[in-house]
């Protein structure tokens, strides 16, 4: 990819989309703890006010409480925010739960069979719209203040959202997600093998990747055999009983977090079917695949468990804004996110091995079509990423990828081109969509007129 090499002392890095308080946070807390960064200009940009100046309270602890490593800054106006920035950090939507639950409810009351409908399925194409269209907004804004830039983008759906990108600006970028991090450190847990000892690989799609390696790295011990006979035990075999339980679990918000990460019948269809160990949960990879619904008799929805969890996290982090209780924030650790290490590697040509970023596939991976968005690992110093080669995919798994890089095309060329009836196809195309016409049409004329205001049409 294109040089990235930039000299100055230290970087000022933007945060576009500050005001949530899940990502927020989080992005700050990384960029404290990383010592390449210390002296760097931290701006906080959001175009809610009152967001903004609760998530900037909240950092500024977070910087205080390291001593202050970084010079942090919040402003509401892009101009000020952009101007003379060398990385924009970006994850911006408006009323995301409302139009989760919308994209989720209205295509399945119409037949759709839908797990999750946030990055896969008929409703993704519209999340997709409304992300690709404020982006380019964003991307905008990027090319006329600071268009030497690297913008990292973490607005879903990823894949899609990063195509556009690529499309439609000039806008140097790397999609960023923390799931392959995490399934590292899931299936570390159940291995009871340390995070440290593990070194794995895995490629793919957003949300669709699966590992090609997971090795014991003191020892030496290919997992991914272990990690397939794990899952033949009869605890996965979910059930009836187990499904009742699981049930009855997602009734709370404690017990919904357990069955989120815990209750896999997909995961198990696939691995044990397939031989494929993915690297995330079932209301992920159960988004690109029409039979996700067909594992078991019960699946529960994810939004139920993820909305309610937003909004504790919303609350607390308001509340620890705001006290005058001492709190030990110097003690919190980095993330599972990868990007202050993209930054780091990049501003102080420190190479680095980053486990996932969403780039136009250039060979990367030999049987997906290049220019797709394709998930890989990737080498990154001061010249740039430079993602990694993988083996091909195989089948089944390329031809499901292969459905979901057409739908990639359809729907950013939808976005781009502002055509609705290119937008339709791909909901009709979709292969969780409703099997009929009308049905597909009733669905997305009435989420077409709920969303009016945030679809590019």
């Amino acid at each position: 990819m294109s040089s990235t090499r930039i000299t100055a002392e230290a970087p000022k890095i933007t945060m576009v989309g500050a005001g949530g308080m899940s990502f927020g946070p989080t992005m700050v807390n990384d960029v404290v703890h990383t010592a390449g960064l210390s002296g760097a200009r931290l701006v906080l940009h959001d175009v809610n006010r009152e967001r903004l100046d609760r998530a900037y309270r909240f950092a500024a602890k977070l910087n205080a409480s390291s001593g202050a490593p970084v010079i942090l800054d919040r402003t509401t106006d892009p101009a000020e925010a952009l101007t003379g920035a060398d990385f924009v950090l970006s994850s911006a939507e408006f009323g995301r739960f409302e139009h989760w639950r919308q994209d989720y409810e209205i295509p399945n009351r119409h037949g759709a069979r839908q797990i999750t409908g946030e990055n896969g399925g008929p409703g993704a194409v519209f999340h997709s719209l409304r992300s690709i269209t404020n982006t380019l907004g964003i991307c905008a804004d990027i090319e006329r203040y600071c268009p030497d830039a690297f913008l990292i983008n973490l607005t879903n759906p990823m894949s899609r959202v990063t195509l556009a990108i690529n499309r439609a600006t000039k806008v140097r970028n790397v999609g960023m997600c923390h799931e392959m991090p995490m399934g590292i450190n899931r299936l570390a847990r159940r291995l009871r093998v340390k995070r440290s000892d593990i070194e794995a690989r895995a490629s793919g799609i957003n949300h669709f990747t699966f590992f090609t390696e997971f090795r014991n790295k003191r020892t030496g011990e290919d997992l991914l055999p272990t990690i397939r006979a794990w899952f033949e035990k009869p605890v996965f075999d979910y059930s009836p009983r187990t499904q009742r339980v699981a049930r009855r679990l997602d009734r709370s918000l404690g017990g919904a977090g357990l069955v989120e990460f815990n209750y896999m019948p997909l995961v198990t269809h696939v691995v044990r079917e397939h031989g494929l160990v993915p690297c995330s949960v079932d209301s992920h990879i159960g988004e690109y695949l029409p039979f996700a619904l067909d594992v078991a008799d019960w699946m529960p929805v994810p939004m139920d468990f993820h909305e309610p969890f937003s909004e504790l996290a919303e609350r607390a982090a308001a509340w620890a804004a705001d006290t005058r209780v001492p709190l030990p924030m110097q003690i919190a650790g980095m993330s599972g996110e990868e990007v202050a290490a993209i930054i780091d590697a990049m501003w102080n040509d420190e190479p680095a091995r980053i486990l996932a970023v969403n780039v136009p596939n250039d060979g990367y991976l030999p049987d997906v079509a290049d220019g797709a968005i394709v998930e890989v690992g990737a080498v990154v110093d001061g010249d740039g990423i430079h993602p990694e080669h993988m083996d091909p995919l195989g089948e089944p798994l390329a031809g499901w990828v292969k459905t979901q890089v057409e739908l990639q095309e359809l729907v950013v060329e939808a976005a781009l081109a502002g055509d609705a009836d290119l937008a339709f196809k791909a909901v009709r195309e979709d292969p969780c969509s409703p099997p009929d016409e009308a049905s597909c049409r009733a669905m997305f004329d009435e989420l077409r007129h709920l969303q009016a205001d945030k679809l590019p049409f």
